[in-house]
């Protein structure tokens, strides 16, 4: 396991570049959001997810996220209507995830099993957008949430101590808002709030 301290402020282009080859080799990494730390692995990496399941004791049922670095990437992975669009933009980026339904460029694995949704993220956290600019592509991700707990982990040392024999890579760095993200469910006429979190609900 690699432990790395990246600036919060200005990413050493090095230690990016390390982690995003990390990534493109099947790595899974802790990775510290505006919203706690996440853990993470790059897209269409089944060997990858199913660590991710078995850290977090998570079933198949479970709804993974997409790490976005920018509004531009969103348009050929999901569906958005105009007023989801105006909404999303708004807000983003920010600490709220949004569930909306998948196109086809998204591996069928990835989705929600019955809905074919997924949840998408575009942190306001300059570690992680330096990542996910790097790698050239959204970061499949779940809050890095332990078993039988609710709150995600915030520092470090505490993800390194529990799992840092599990994964590749853990980034330290601070870690933004005040608690989980708002989650908002976009898949009907009208967003429903599934988890109210560090996100306001002014536009909801």
């Amino acid at each position: 396991m690699t432990y790395l301290e990246i600036h919060p402020e200005n990413p050493q282009p090095r230690l990016v570049k390390q982690v995003v080859s990390a990534l493109e080799n099947g790595a899974v990494i802790a990775l510290p959001t505006d919203s706690g730390y996440a853990i993470c692995t790059q897209m269409g990496n089944k060997k990858g997810m199913d660590q991710i399941r078995q850290i977090r004791h998570l079933d198949e049922k479970h709804n993974f996220s997409l790490l976005c670095h920018n509004f531009g990437q969103l348009g050929q992975l999901v569906i958005v209507d105009n007023k989801a669009f105006r909404t999303i933009k708004a807000v983003t980026p920010g600490p709220y995830t949004f569930i909306l339904k998948a196109t086809k460029e998204i591996p069928r694995m990835m989705l929600n099993k019955k809905k074919h949704t997924i949840g998408i993220r575009i942190p306001d956290h300059k570690i992680t957008q330096a990542v996910v600019e790097e790698l050239g592509q959204p970061l499949l991700c779940s809050t890095l949430i332990m078993p039988g707990e609710e709150e995600a982990l915030w520092e470090a040392y505490d993800v390194d101590d529990r799992i840092g024999g599990q994964i590749d890579i853990v980034i330290a760095g601070p870690v933004g808002g005040q608690g989980a993200t708002t989650v908002v469910d976009f898949t009907e006429n009208t967003p429903v709030v599934v988890r109210e979190g560090a996100g306001t609900l002014d536009l909801f």
